[in-house]
């Protein structure tokens, strides 16, 4: 065997990947870096939703300067991305909550700034931050408006602990210049 033979082979045994071609949207970890909405957003963390259905659902917190948004993928048939934000429970009202304590199961509607959304899903599972341990359960009611356009989801994580979001569908193709990084402790 002879000397180029020997890189020859070596060259079919590690496959070379791309940095800049071979990092996808359902690929980000910790650390990563992400454009989106004319801003660059650093992954802070990967969390996994597990429902009882067997059904998965990823979720990115992504940090830029002092915003902070949730990039969450549900795959189904074809993949669904959205963007959520976190919203002060209270700001759906006392009568939410009263009508979630009362009956054990949330409204049908929900008014929220003028917005009328609509119960969609409804599920319980468990959450894994980072996608490790045994995860902590919870609840939790998915809502759209008429149109499909904005999103308001629910949170139940014990018997009176509640965590609301609002957010809208994304597509894939508006996240740009993935990234990697170094994961520093974020």
């Amino acid at each position: 065997m002879g000397w180029k033979d020997l890189f020859r082979k070596n060259k079919k045994q590690s496959p070379e990947t791309d940095p800049l071609k071979d990092y996808h949207l359902k690929k980000l970890e910790p650390g990563y870096y992400v454009d989106y909405d004319m801003k660059t957003w650093q992954v802070t963390s990967h969390d996994i939703y597990e429902w009882g259905s067997g059904d998965i659902t990823h979720e990115w917190q992504l940090k830029s300067a002092d915003e902070i948004i949730y990039l969450e993928l549900e795959s189904d048939d074809e993949d669904y991305w959205s963007i959520s934000r976190k919203i002060a429970f209270s700001r759906l009202g006392n009568a939410v909550k009263n009508y979630l304590m009362k009956h054990d199961d949330p409204p049908d509607e929900i008014n929220f700034e003028g917005t009328l959304y609509y119960l969609e899903e409804m599920g319980g599972g468990k959450f894994l931050k980072n996608g490790t341990g045994s995860g902590k359960e919870l609840l939790s009611w998915d809502y759209e408006n008429d149109s499909g356009d904005k999103l308001l989801s629910v949170e139940q994580w014990g018997e009176e602990d509640f965590e609301a979001s609002v957010g809208y569908p994304v597509e894939e193709y508006q996240f740009l210049n993935i990234l990697p990084g170094k994961r520093e402790d974020l």
